[in-house]
């Protein structure tokens, strides 16, 4: 090959790899790290290949909206296997950035298979590598499955997540709504769709390499140990009822990713980093319905702490809770459901489980996030309460009588409070300390130190049957 047809092929390269969505893929990976795979397939509409994230590798797809639209296409789907099966052999993070008006419309029905390929790999990827999902753009029909079958997804304002047109939906409930009210970021957050939110592209590469710097690689590898502040330190003004403000002085440099924060709001999830340690975060909201656990937050923490089961990182519960609200009629099955899959992911988890119960610990709540025979450790503040029942109702069911006999309500369930204590449940063995609440994170640290070593496995089995 003569220097002419040298330079026409480099220069064909070059333009090949120009264009908005090299940007972005730029802006997630270390400089001059990123290296394209395929780089000059045809008709394939996206970009891919690996590069580092922090020093870290990590294997992204990208669609190219600017050409034909990012449509999903044949070749477009073998680039996508092949990243997939390089990241399975080789044990890394996958980061798809998603904007595609859909498959192609010429290719029709003919397409449908390559989401199915893609989509199968993807699955049989889950808890083996990390999957992280960013719509840019347009995330239309079956193309929006790329949010749920990732383990997080995080979603651009302006951009759209939509199974069906917004005539279809429309026309459903006699309603105009535009597609931003339809399938915009905020309405994919309050539906519990994606796990993020981001005001621009920027935005989510941070959110993205905030994520990625928490998780590890793959799950034969451990998260990364990072360089966490004072491990000594102690906690000031706790207050059971503000739980953010636990939860942040908790973390090392009170950095925290909160997860799913607008679905399921009687919880909370978050990322973070305890004494250098990758750990997922649970928190039930006393503040809001006095903690009372609805379905949605009953189903989004079972879904974060299978993720952190996946990847092995410890997870801590901050057990403030009245136990589960009381559903409306046509509401009780999924309330039961979703219990049950918090339930079911606590149990089967076999990564490190540490709960603090910070107030209330009320029937199903402690027996699904603190029960001895579930979490590892089980540590209580002094004002806790560990109950079947909360006071108020536990009064109005059993001293009838004494309350006729003209007895100060609140006395009794002061009464019945102390015989529900935390010193009273360290004395039964449900819980393994009362500690100090300053020296919450301490104590925390001090046992994931211990627990680190920790090797659990389930039984042999094909899976379990979750109570989906």
């Amino acid at each position: 090959m003569g220097k002419t047809e040298d330079k026409t092929l480099l220069e064909a390269v070059e333009a090949a790899k120009a264009g908005a969505v090299r940007e972005k893929i730029a802006s997630l990976f270390d400089t001059g790290s990123f290296m394209e795979i395929d780089t000059l397939r045809t008709d394939a509409n996206c970009a891919a290949g690996f590069g580092t994230v922090h020093g870290r590798p990590v294997y992204c797809f990208a669609q190219d909206h600017a050409s034909c639209g990012g449509a999903m296409t044949a070749s477009q789907c073998r680039k996508i296997v092949k990243l997939l099966e390089m990241a399975r052999m080789n044990g890394g993070p996958v980061v798809a950035m998603i904007d595609s008006a859909g498959v192609r419309v010429t290719e029709g029905a003919s397409a449908l298979p390559y989401y199915a390929e893609i989509f199968a790999k993807m699955t049989r990827l889950s808890g083996v590598c990390p999957m992280i999902t960013v719509v840019l753009g347009e995330c239309r029909g079956v193309a929006a499955m790329f949010t749920q079958v990732s383990d997080v997804s995080i979603q651009v304002k302006g951009s759209l997540v939509a199974l069906h047109p917004a005539s279809v939906m429309n026309s459903r409930k006699g309603i105009t709504l535009s597609e931003e009210a339809l399938f915009g970021a905020a309405a994919m957050a309050l539906q519990g769709t994606v796990s993020l939110c981001a005001a621009s592209a920027d935005e989510a590469m941070e959110m993205t390499a905030r994520v990625l710097d928490i998780l590890p690689g793959c799950n034969a590898e451990d998260a990364p140990l990072a360089d966490g502040d004072d491990l000594n330190r102690v906690l000031s003004g706790c207050d059971a009822d503000n739980v953010k403000d636990l939860a942040a002085q908790m973390a090392d440099g009170g950095m925290l990713t909160e997860l799913s924060a607008d679905y399921g709001v009687r919880a909370h999830t978050w990322l973070c980093s305890v004494g250098g340690h990758s750990v997922g975060l649970v928190a039930t909201d006393h503040a809001v319905e006095r903690g009372r656990l609805d379905a949605a937050s009953c189903a989004k923490i079972a879904r974060f702490v299978r993720l952190c089961d996946c990847f092995s990182l410890p997870v801590i519960t901050l057990v403030n809770t009245d136990g589960l609200e009381v559903p409306e009629v046509k509401a009780q099955s999924w309330l039961m459901r979703s219990g049950a899959q918090m339930l079911y992911a606590y149990a089967e988890a076999t990564c490190p489980k540490l709960c603090v119960i910070t107030g209330s610990a009320i029937g199903a709540a402690y027996v699904a996030m603190g029960g001895k025979a579930i979490a590892d450790v089980v540590y209580a503040w002094e004002s806790a309460v560990i109950a079947p029942v909360t006071p108020e109702v536990a009064v109005a069911a059993f001293e009838d009588e004494r309350l006729t006999a003209g007895e100060d309500r609140k006395a009794l369930e002061d009464e019945y409070r102390r015989s529900v204590s935390a010193q009273r449940a360290a004395e039964e063995g449900l819980v393994d300390d009362v500690i100090d609440p300053a020296e919450t994170r301490k104590v925390l640290i001090a046992a994931m130190e211990f627990l680190s070593s920790k090797r659990d496995v389930n039984l042999p089995r094909k899976h379990g049957n979750l109570p989906l």
